[in-house]
């Protein structure tokens, strides 16, 4: 068994927990500058709102299906060596990638590419929400989660902004160079974390295993914490109504709709990570004061920052105007549904026994994934149809979760 040593609360950055963090912002930036150029480069080859967002339906299906493997294998397995071992296996497959690129054709090369980046995220993620609460003990977990989120919105938002450079200057290759340096060296970092494991009873056949904790997980959630499913199907719709759109309208809105160039794009999703940063800020400095009970307030924020874009391309302004107003309430949004997001994770953490920790986070997040690639492909086609009425589409979308948020205030207060 390894060292099982935790920060007492209040103190989390301690060794083991700061390298988590370090190599989180290594490996996040990599992923970050790399989930920017490969959708941007398949939609400036092709030109169609529908197949990126077919195609960025398709390639988030196996993030659904492996976050529930990486939740089983998070509670099993040494969380460090699931982190190093996938960090080297990206690295690895980017190395080919880039050995292939302009060899096959563009849409089925690029579809198993991102199918393979995500699927990768959905087993890595599972473990490091895992491994939180086993070096951080409670008192500090909402801002050790909160730190977590920060460091994943300064990764996205560096990683669009440089690549937006990157990619109008030079094109693909040196981002993917880039991505390939910034996993070995996450890789190589992990190699010295030390996080708290104990070993399972094995004896049984990989399916079985997981089949067994994902029953008991399931179990868990159903006899003991019901409302964690309310909540999930809450959050489900919401990325059904307004993450997916975000996910495909900001790239077709900005490179399409407004013509704007790809560093502009980068800019403009930066702002949507530089609000995840400031999100995680706030939700550390607040703490303890924030509370589930008033968190439809802060989906109905973010429904209300959706209609904000829409109005303002509703009304006809130009080009840059438009631009800069969907980025500025991009960030708006991002800020607050990043508040939500640590809000709910660390509720989950704290009302669930620490073996079950990482299934339990798997299957939840499993089950809010799972209408989101709907929403990308229907946007996709939405966005491709009423090109010249996407105000439409948005303000549309903000309505049905402005709803889904007012509607939704009750099942937050039982949590």
């Amino acid at each position: 068994m390894e060292n099982t040593r935790t920060a007492p609360a209040g103190t989390i950055f301690r060794r083991d927990f700061t390298l988590v963090v370090i190599g989180q912002i290594i490996s996040l930036f990599g992923n970050a500058i790399l989930r920017f150029a490969l959708p941007l480069y398949l939609l400036r080859a092709t030109g169609s709102s529908a197949l990126f967002g077919m195609v960025t339906a398709v390639s988030f299906l196996p993030m659904i299906v492996l976050s529930l493997l990486g939740g089983v294998l998070a509670d099993r397995v040494n969380k460090r060596n699931i982190m190093v071992a996938l960090d080297f296996s990206t690295a690895a497959l980017i190395a080919v990638f880039y050995l292939v690129l302009g060899k096959l054709p563009i849409v089925p090369l690029f579809t198993v590419m991102l199918m393979l980046l995500y699927g990768i995220s959905g087993t890595y993620q599972p473990a490091v929400q895992a491994s939180i609460p086993a070096l951080v003990e409670g008192g500090g977990l909402m801002s050790a989660n909160a730190v977590i989120n920060a460091v994943n919105s300064l990764a996205g938002l560096l990683g669009p902004v440089l690549g937006g450079v990157l990619y109008g200057l030079w094109g693909i290759g040196p981002i993917l160079m880039v991505s390939i340096l910034c996993f070995f060296a996450s890789a190589v970092m992990e190699i010295f974390i030390r996080i708290p494991h104990q070993p399972r009873a094995g004896g049984k056949g990989v399916f079985a295993c997981v089949r067994q904790d994902l029953s008991e997980s399931l179990r868990f959630v159903r006899r003991e914490k019901p409302v964690f499913l309310k909540v999930i199907g809450i959050v489900a719709a919401f990325n059904l109504l307004l993450s997916s759109m975000m996910v495909v309208g900001i790239p077709v809105v900005v490179v399409k709709l407004l013509g704007r160039s790809d560093g502009e794009l980068g800019l403009a999703q930066g702002a949507l990570a530089l609000g995840g940063l400031a999100g995680g800020l706030l939700t550390g400095l607040l703490g303890a004061r924030l509370s589930m009970a008033r968190a439809h307030r802060l989906l109905l924020f973010c429904a209300l920052s959706v209609a904000g874009m829409g109005a303002v391309l509703g009304l006809g302004v130009s080009a840059f105007s438009g631009y800069l107003a969907v980025t500025l309430l991009s960030f708006f949004a991002m800020a607050v549904s990043t508040v939500f997001s640590v809000e709910m994770i660390t509720a989950v953490q704290a009302g669930t026994p620490p073996q079950l920790v990482g299934k339990v986070m798997a299957c939840l997040m499993t089950l809010a994934m799972c209408a989101q690639p709907v929403g990308q492909a229907l946007y996709g086609v939405l966005f491709e149809r009423f090109e010249t009425a996407a105000w439409a589409i948005l303000l549309a979308a903000a309505l049905a979760a402005a709803l889904l948020a007012l509607c939704s205030k009750r099942v937050f207060r039982q949590l």
